[in-house]
């Protein structure tokens, strides 16, 4: 039992930490640990929470930093996008999808560290195209981050901007998620009791995030940032061969 608190607990401050000090990442931890730990229906509405709170922290602190002209398009286009990618759902395995995404996201880290000057998007109006192929992989496979992450990396934008902007487009995505999870019955006294047990390591890892942020700035945070972005990359991978 105490190794079963503990490794939760870990779970939750790598994921968290993660989240915080980039902006994403957190579900390439938490989701495939607490599935395996407890099952699907507490690991997604848990994770979904958890998300959402650290998320709300990060704009509650650093909402000066969103970039409101790329925000807005991005998510306009992806409700666009949304009833597309419902429609097309069994058009694409979704393995296929995965692996392709997985390509472009290794491709653009690949690009950056050896071609750094090239692939760099200097008007938001880039924001409705990819937020429109984010809503359409969100509505299909429930992918809809690497778009959004790939539309950051090649803006160029420096780590808080990059940070928080990436929250001002999955924070209201996220509370339709939670509302999806609350009618479908998922919010159980058992993921409530997980929740608030795991807020305090949310409140560390969130203290713990701004502090590797704060130090990862200008190139060291575009190096990290694309190492995360190969580590996305062939973690989509594993995922399409499992």
């Amino acid at each position: 039992m105490l190794e079963l608190v503990l490794l939760f607990i870990g779970v939750i401050l790598l994921s968290m930490t993660v989240r915080a000090t980039f902006g994403f990442g957190d579900a390439l931890f938490n989701m495939p640990l607490l599935t395996l730990l407890f099952g699907l229906k507490v690991a997604a509405p848990l994770s979904a929470m958890l998300s959402s709170t650290i998320t709300a922290a990060i704009l509650a602190t650093h909402w000066r930093n969103v970039d409101i002209k790329s925000a807005w398009r991005l998510i306009v286009a992806s409700l666009l996008g949304i009833p597309i990618g419902l429609w097309m759902l069994k058009g694409i395995p979704e393995a296929v999808m995965l692996i392709f995404l997985a390509l472009v996201l290794i491709g653009t880290a690949l690009n950056r560290f050896l071609h750094p000057d090239k692939l760099h998007l200097k008007s938001n109006m880039w924001a409705f195209p990819f937020g429109f192929v984010a809503g359409v992989l969100g509505g299909a496979y429930n992918t809809n981050g690497p778009p959004i992450v790939v539309y950051g990396s090649m803006r160029r934008w420096d780590a808080a901007t990059f940070r928080a902007t990436i929250q001002g487009y999955t924070f209201p995505v996220g509370l339709t998620i939670l509302a999806g999870h609350y009618s479908a019955g998922l919010w159980t006294r058992q993921v409530a009791m997980m929740y608030l047990t795991a807020l305090p390591v949310v409140a560390a890892a969130f203290l713990i995030g701004n502090i590797l942020h704060g130090r990862l700035q200008g190139n060291r945070f575009q190096v990290a940032l694309h190492i995360m972005l190969m580590v996305m990359g062939f973690a989509l991978i594993l995922k399409a061969c499992l």
